[in-house]
């Protein structure tokens, strides 16, 4: 007869996200997910595989949760919507007290290069993030907000690199003029 489980593995991989986003992947070792998730390490390998595939599901479970672009989807003015998203992400950083960042940028960052199936998520993310922008952008163009010579596509790929630069200061200097500056600054060059 089989063992039912003794942890609800939903709880289990909530918890584990946040590990792994304060921590991330290497500075996480298996002790340390037994004593956060309070699940013996034979149970989180039978449940979730090892480390690697349970850093894997934490990552997909972060960004379900995170519905970064659908502000941006959003009818009416393109370049307000733009702002206030830029704004958002500054808001969030600042409000980051344990200066966790962004786990799609934390995990591009120490990963590099050496994980296909981790980078593919990553470039996704970014993916899935830049055609928002890029979309809002035609929208802004069609509606006149920005010059007729303007590159939508462009100015997407210039926004996605600002935000990610963003999340990078955050973490290690989250000054707000600096933040602040660089969002005004990105917004002048999207409307010249």
């Amino acid at each position: 007869m089989a063992r039912t489980k003794e942890f609800d593995p939903e709880v289990a991989l909530q918890r584990a996200l946040e590990l792994f986003w304060e921590r991330g992947y290497e500075a996480t070792s298996m002790a340390d997910l037994v004593d956060r998730l309070g699940v013996a390490r034979a149970s989180i390998y039978a449940t979730f595989g090892g480390k690697r595939e349970l850093y894997l599901k934490a990552l997909e479970r972060y960004l379900e949760q995170r519905n970064v672009v659908e502000p941006l989807s959003q009818p009416g003015p393109a370049l307000p919507a733009i702002r206030a998203f830029l704004d958002s992400y500054v808001a969030e950083i600042l409000a980051d007290e344990l200066r966790r960042g962004c786990m799609v940028v934390n995990t591009a960052v120490e990963f590099a290069s050496r994980d296909a199936t981790v980078l593919a998520k990553v470039a996704a993310s970014w993916a899935e993030l830049e055609t928002a922008l890029a979309g809002t952008l035609v929208r802004a163009r069609a509606q006149g907000e920005i010059p007729a010579g303007k590159d939508p596509y462009a100015l997407a790929r210039f926004l996605l690199v600002l935000l990610q630069g963003l999340r990078v200061l955050g973490r290690a200097d989250p000054d707000p003029r600096r933040l602040r500056d660089a969002v005004d600054q990105a917004m002048t060059a999207v409307q010249i």
